[in-house]
């Protein structure tokens, strides 16, 4: 379970609204993704249900990465679990920080995804039933 320090409890008994950001449900997947797991994050979004927490869930929707149908099923499975869920977004996928990560001299791990549209967006809304 997701260990949290005596002074995040105390701020989160003052928090009326969390925005959480799911990287992606599988945790593989968000491994391979952004290089860590996703374990922490289900744990935390557990625990703000547990303590009655409103709650916004938030993904980027990108192409190929986090739109897989069975995936977002699951994703939907995940979100009905927690009934302090207020909102679902749906962020589409952009490329508009690429030369940043360029002008550092990074790797750009997304550099032939296609930016998310609206059929994508309205297409991963019907699977989590959020229209």
């Amino acid at each position: 379970m997701v260990s949290l320090t005596d002074d995040i409890k105390k701020l989160l008994s003052l928090t009326d609204l969390i925005l959480l950001d799911i990287k992606h449900i599988d945790e593989e997947k968000c491994k391979k993704l952004v290089g860590f797991s996703n374990k922490l994050e289900l744990e935390f979004a557990d625990y703000l249900k547990k303590m009655h927490i409103a709650i916004w869930i938030r993904q980027v929707l990108i192409p190929g990465y986090t739109d897989d149908k069975q995936d977002l099923l699951k994703l939907r499975d995940f979100i009905s679990r927690l009934d302090t869920v207020q909102k679902v977004e749906l962020l589409p996928y952009h490329d508009m920080g690429k030369f940043k990560w360029k002008k550092l001299g990074f790797d750009y791990s997304l550099e032939n995804v296609r930016n998310a549209n609206s059929d994508d967006i309205e297409r991963a809304k019907k699977i989590l039933e959020i229209i």
